[in-house]
């Protein structure tokens, strides 16, 4: 097996003698490159952001911004990135570099004050700039037409919204949700991503696009009493879990990550499973939508493209672009957190988990899954291999999160909807619940109440009263029991307005 190694700005350097639980932040500084920054060590602000290739959805590769504080380096054997030190193109001898075209707006703009953040939202930035359906308005205002725009422009749905978060270059600021700055307003950097361009046909990465990324290897990496693995395939996986019980699996590391960082756990062995064929398909058949556990969020939104729409409604508030390029299904589920923002949402979608071991599988109800604060039926050994939420869809859906922050903040409560409403009559009523109790739950009294009744204002206001008392809210430093039970009521009074208003209009 050949020695774990990475490809960083084109140039190939070994992981050892990095500790397996080394994070890729570390593991850059310690060779120099010191433009990837340490500030939160929780994947929050974004100081530490590099682009990783991956697999593209309308390229063969795309280059994904990643939060580099939580992947370890051992993660990304035989993967590709770039710093923010590799995005410049050397100049001729004697000569300084020439600045990437992100580079160069951020410095004319004022987009960098103290600089230390600058790093990471110019990776960020340049992720989006090369995201290949990002396509500029023509001078017209009615946006490019057809298939591309020669340089990979693929127009999807949306692809030419222009308002306050999307420039008239096609660039979406919720690609920046998970950089923090606090010198300069923030204006300035908008300002420098609302005027990059397109990439040019000399662009070395936009070139790099057209080929596929590095394929998937195996890793066994050890040093001293600790661990890295991955196998290639799933069967290998699981065989290795029975022999390893006691391996932590990590698929983003969004969460992993962070008990490594900021509560300093260590494992003996620690099992990837992101790169995993078999869990990485996306199928829709007649009966379901199967999406596999270690897709990322934004891949699944992508290739989803708003055919489930109340996935769509969450992906944009759960936590920042960031997270969401590493962050898993398979993830949010496995860690049985009662404050996830998937499981309340998958709930309504009656969605069910497929657990397989190496004996096989089986598929669970997620409404059967959880059993208490973080615990599951998932036995010692058993994966999450896929979700799959079943067809038809109800029409009427809403996902409300409540949190002190618009975006990249943990809930206080949320509330998923997903309603069959025909002749004015709710036939059928499914509410996932978060925050309000030790697992994720469905809120049972109040879909009963609502199912055969019509849907009107009284309908709404009465279910609304039972709806306060699901759960058990609790008062902590997010939100007080009271303000919780309140914003469980309004949320469906809410819902009740939103889909009226739709009828009226």
């Amino acid at each position: 097996m050949v020695a774990p190694r990475i490809t960083v700005n084109g140039t190939g350097t070994p992981i050892a003698p990095a500790e397996p639980h080394t994070t890729v932040l570390d593991f850059l500084r310690e060779r120099g490159l010191t433009g990837t920054k340490e500030g939160c060590a929780e994947g929050e602000c974004g100081a530490c952001a590099v682009l990783v290739a991956r697999p593209g959805v309308h390229k063969p590769t795309d280059w994904v911004a990643v939060n580099a504080c939580l992947v370890p380096a051992a993660a990304l054997d035989g993967q590709e990135i770039v710093t923010s030190e590799g995005l410049a193109t050397p100049g001729a001898p004697g000569t300084p570099p020439v600045l990437h075209p992100v580079q160069e707006e951020m410095a004319v703009r004022g987009g960098s004050q103290c600089g230390y953040c600058t790093p990471g939202f110019v990776c960020s930035m340049a992720a989006e700039y090369y995201r290949p359906d990002r396509c500029p308005r023509d001078a017209s205002g009615t946006g490019e037409s057809g298939g591309g725009d020669g340089h990979g422009c693929d127009a999807g749905p949306g692809a030419h919204r222009t308002d306050a978060e999307h420039g008239p270059n096609g660039f979406d600021l919720h690609a920046l949700s998970g950089n923090l700055c606090r010198c300069t307003g923030y204006r300035p950097i908008r300002d420098a991503a609302f005027a990059v361009g397109t990439p040019s046909d000399e662009d070395p990465l936009a070139r790099r696009r057209e080929q596929a990324p590095p394929a998937p290897v195996a890793t066994a990496y050890t040093r001293g009493e600790s661990a890295f693995l991955r196998r290639s395939t799933l069967a290998d996986t699981l065989r290795l879990l029975r022999e390893r019980p006691d391996a932590v699996v990590v698929a983003g590391s969004t969460d992993w990550g962070v008990e490594v960082n900021i509560r300093s756990r260590r494992a003996r062995c620690v099992v990837a499973v992101d790169r995993l064929p078999e869990l990485r398909e996306l199928r829709v058949t007649s009966e379901h939508v199967e999406i596999g556990a270690a897709l990322t969020l934004t891949e699944i939104e992508r290739r989803l493209d708003g055919r489930v729409p109340l996935l769509a409604e969450l992906f944009p508030q759960f936590a920042s672009r960031l997270i969401r390029n590493g962050a898993t299904l398979g993830g949010n589920l496995g860690t049985g957190s009662p404050i996830g923002d998937s499981p309340p949402v998958l709930l309504a979608l009656e969605a069910s988990v497929v657990l397989a071991d190496a004996d096989g599988e089986r598929e669970v109800p997620l409404a059967e899954y959880f059993t208490g604060y973080r615990q599951s039926v998932r036995r010692p050994g058993e994966l999450i291999r896929a979700v799959r939420v079943p067809l038809p869809l109800s029409p009427v859906t809403a996902f409300h999160k409540i949190a002190k922050r618009r975006f990249d903040d943990i809930s206080s409560v949320a509330v998923a909807f997903a309603l069959d409403v025909e002749d004015g009559i709710v036939r059928k009523a499914r509410i996932g619940l978060g925050g309000v109790a030790a697992t994720p739950i469905r809120a049972l009294t109040t879909e009963a109440a609502l199912e055969g009744k019509p849907w009107t204002a009284g309908t709404a206001e009465a279910a609304a009263s039972l709806l306060r008392a699901e759960g058990t809210p609790l008062d902590d430093h997010r939100a007080s029991a009271a303000y919780r039970s309140a914003m469980l009521g309004r949320s469906l009074v809410k819902l009740y307005a939103r889909t009226t208003e739709a009828v009226s209009s």
